[in-house]
């Protein structure tokens, strides 16, 4: 039975060569598409799922409230894990550990020792981290590996750099420095998380080396028995017991910070709550963060993903429904003879589906093929750990199973029904019901759902990429163009240092002007402290950003001054606001906060507003403008960023070319063993949109691929009605119906489905299109040219596609035409 079904779909095929290259075709691209995104959707949402009882692990994260400003951070206080673990119910495991970077180590051996500089990825931790994320030990013992002062745990991996040659169990019981000075005891080797994951640590050291070793408490900048402060350095994950309810544990770490940290008199308004972030959201949370280097997610854009996938899917299957039922004709002859010798319609619909099978099958092994290719199309906006291997992932083989059986029930099973229902006594009297309302109707609501989404996807298209030209091009404030910023070491960097550097890059001819201080105007990282202003009736208490600058800063970046003066080096009580601040504080003009104080800043200090500047961004268009100060740079953490800002460069000159060469030769002098990395400003700005920037693009693949497919299914058509409307073409023409009334006779059902098509789509695109919007606090208009421009563009792209079948058509000679039925 099957043989004789795959004999009968063969010869089908060769006979309707056309229509089934069609077929193929459109299926091809729309299971290419789903193939490809489910790669990126996979890769993502399979972060950290391998670990056992991964729906009871937790992250401890802070919520603070300033007066309606709120702001989350994923560290908690130091001392709190401790309290956790004594007075909290409902947790069965608390594993706090401390985030350590740049950590220089070397590896005593009988000659000179080896140091890897700037090694990353290095946690203080406990032995209850191993007891919540499970790792396979290769030598040594989780019971007791991290209870004892002066030891580490390594992956692998930095076991074999740090001891090449040796096995991991000769390891266990040498020593690594750390840092010059840290010597500690390989007490275990593990073997790295080779699934998807954020925490890519390989370096563990005991927590408890922090109550011996004063160097790493020095420098991790916050104190560890501060209940007040919160440090993103400062991790905790906790395990809840079976049935626990985070919402009843949330409250009760609450409550446990209220008990040892109370609130002070003049907290009025604000507040922090600690919060459990389920493990599953720490890649995709970008209000808490990821650790270091790490990629976070978008959930919204994964699931738009999967639905630009859906849709090429359903386009590809809409065209097979279409094309298939149009031929219902041509194979109603084949259905009645079958019929009237005996096949049933279970039999019927067996071989029909068995055709939709084997094109299906042959649409996936096209788009199987592809795939390495399009990884690498798409190389830009894909992550590098994907990768297709069908072999060695189960999960792929199992899509691409699941796919083909989906789309051959979605694109077979209606055709299937509708062929297999015809009677055999009207089809042998040669009444083949050509003009079934029923089918004739599908076909049209099939064409103008194609030509939806079609248009859809042109409409989003030109609305990112109009907003994603707004906000690069948008006046943020400050100048941004021919300035380079770069970071000095934080480890070993000696004010000396950072001064005699300063001097040699003044000499350099290319460059204008220097600054020295925190990060530029617009950044990801922001500083922040409470401050609280007394008017006279009452205190206003707001959270305050900052930018640490010199008296350069403001010059150099071009931000204008409203009122009053620029900081200066000896400002160690004033700084300059900005213009929101001011407002908020109740001013009407910049003027009048001159020679205010700030009563209450960072705790208790006092501080005087010197001047007011414009209002500029200090983070992406997404976010609205924040009360900020720009106070001077006096300590050597806010110090370190050099901003250099270039001479005018002569068209198709390499000036900045030859300044970025002299800026490194610079800067190996003075910091030999750290590696060079600069940004320009502009480029910096740029990443900020990255998303959108990949949106566009992604949405105009999408767009080009559905109108692709949405163009093949309306050529199909336009060649199967034209075939049937022969001899009445030239019955026209020898009354006398011109080339011209012809082509406008043939094409105007399918043209009055596309303007159909773009009444229905028109109010849709406006509402995802304005929802889309609000996630920018500051946006472009919707404009009504973006509407007219896609109706038109597919109202072009649809005459073009027809006139290729119409015109030919409408030129064959009338007596070929008559003589064609």
């Amino acid at each position: 039975m099957i043989a004789n079904h795959l004999k009968i779909a063969l010869k089908h095929f060769k006979r309707h060569k056309l229509f089934t290259l069609i077929n193929i075709i459109g299926l091809s691209i729309g299971i290419s598409a789903s193939l490809i995104i489910f790669l990126i959707v996979n890769h993502d949402f399979s972060f950290d799922r391998f670990h056992p009882d991964q729906k009871r692990i937790y992250r401890v994260v802070t919520n603070y409230d300033f007066s309606g400003e709120k702001v989350y951070n994923m560290g908690v206080s130091a001392p709190l894990p401790q309290a956790i673990r004594q007075e909290v119910t409902g947790v069965e495991k608390v594993a706090p550990f401390i985030t350590l970077y740049d950590m220089d180590v070397k590896v005593p051996t009988g000659g000179t020792a080896k140091t890897f500089k700037r090694q990353q990825q290095i946690i203080l931790a406990e032995n209850n981290y191993f007891d919540v994320f499970r790792y396979k030990w290769l030598a040594g013992s989780v019971k007791g590996a991290l209870t004892q002062p002066n030891a580490v745990v390594v992956t692998s991996d930095k076991a074999t750099q740090y001891f090449p040659g040796l096995s991991y169990a000769d390891i266990i019981g040498r020593t690594l420095i750390y840092d010059d000075s840290i010597n500690l005891q390989v007490t275990g080797v593990v073997a790295p998380f080779r699934e998807n994951t954020d925490l890519k640590f390989s370096d563990f050291i005991s927590l408890s080396t922090l109550t011996i070793t004063k160097k790493i408490s020095d420098n991790l900048g916050f104190e560890l028995t501060n209940w007040g402060g919160t440090s993103s350095a400062s991790q905790c994950y906790v395990k809840l017991s079976t049935g626990a309810d985070p919402a009843v544990v949330e409250r009760a770490i609450t409550a446990i910070a209220l008990k040892y940290n109370p609130p002070k008199p003049d907290d009025v308004g604000s507040t922090r709550k600690f919060g459990l972030q389920p493990l599953s959201d720490v890649h995709f949370n970008a209000l808490y963060g990821n650790y270091q280097g790490n990629h976070i997610a978008n959930r919204k854009t994964l699931y738009s993903l999967l639905t630009i996938a859906a849709f090429l899917l359903i386009l590809g299957c809409i065209n097979f429904i279409n094309l298939s039922t149009a031929q219902s004709s041509q194979r109603a002859k084949e259905i009645g003879i079958r019929k009237t010798i005996g096949s049933t319609r279970g039999q019927l619909v067996g071989q029909l589906l068995t055709e939709t099978f084997l094109v299906t099958l042959i649409a996936v092994g096209i788009s199987v093929s592809l795939a390495p290719s399009l990884l690498k199309i798409f190389s830009d906006f894909i992550a590098p750990e994907i990768h297709f291997n069908p072999l060695q992932q189960p999960e792929i083989l199992l899509f691409l199973i699941a796919l083909i059986a989906v789309v051959s029930l979605l694109a077979g099973f209606y055709p299937s029904m509708v062929l297999s229902a015809f009677k055999p006594v009207t089809i042998l009297k040669n009444h083949t019901e050509n003009g079934n309302t029923r089918n004739m109707w599908l076909r049209k609501s099939l064409t103008v759902s194609q030509f939806v989404i079609a248009q859809f996807f042109i409409i989003a298209t030109i609305m990112v990429s109009k907003q994603t030209r707004y906000v690069l091009n948008r006046d943020l404030g400050f100048k941004k163009d021919a300035i380079v910023f770069m970071n000095t070491p934080w480890k070993n960097n000696t004010e000396s240092k950072k001064q005699v550097l300063a001097d040699k890059l003044r000499q350099i001819p290319q460059i204008s002007m220097i600054s020295r201080g925190g990060v530029p105007p617009s950044s990801y990282q922001t500083s922040s402290t409470d401050a609280e202003f007394y008017d006279g009736r009452q205190n206003i208490k707001l959270q305050l950003y900052l930018k640490f600058a010199d008296e350069d800063y403001i010059s150099l970046y071009g931000i204008k001054l409203l009122a009053g003066r620029n900081i200066r080096k000896s400002d160690s009580s004033a700084f300059v606001i900005n213009q929101t601040y001011s407002r908020l504080l109740g001013f009407k003009n910049p003027t009048d906060a001159l020679g205010k104080y700030i009563e209450k800043f960072n705790g208790d200090k006092r501080m005087q507003i010197v001047g007011v500047v414009a209002d500029f961004r200090q983070e992406s268009l997404h976010n609205a403008v924040k009360p900020m100060a720009i106070m001077i740079s006096n300590e050597a953490w806010n110090s370190s960023v050099f901003h250099i800002a270039l001479r005018p460069q002569t068209p198709g000159g390499e000036e900045w070319k030859t300044a970025i060469s002299a800026i490194s030769k610079a800067w190996k002098e003075i910091y030999p063993d750290d590696e060079f990395n600069y940004n320009f400003y502009d480029e910096s700005i740029a990443r900020f949109y990255e998303s959108e920037q990949r949106s566009s693009r992604l949405l105009a693949w999408a767009s080009g691929l559905s109108i692709l497919i949405s163009c093949l299914g309306l050529l199909g058509l336009a060649i199967y009605s034209t075939s049937l409307r022969t001899k009445e073409v030239g019955v026209r023409k020898v009354l006398g119906a011109t080339v011209m009334q012809i082509v406008t006779l043939l094409s105007m059902e399918m043209i009055n489905l596309v303007l159909l098509s773009f009444i229905i789509v028109t109010p849709v695109a406006w509402w995802a299109m304005n929802s889309w919007m609000q996630s920018f606090a500051d946006r472009t208009s919707i404009s009504w040219w973006i509407f007219v421009l896609s109706g038109m563009g597919m109202l072009f792209t649809a005459l073009l596609t027809l006139s290729s079948q119409t015109i030919r058509i409408a030129l064959n000679n009338p007596i070929k035409s008559l003589r064609s039925e």
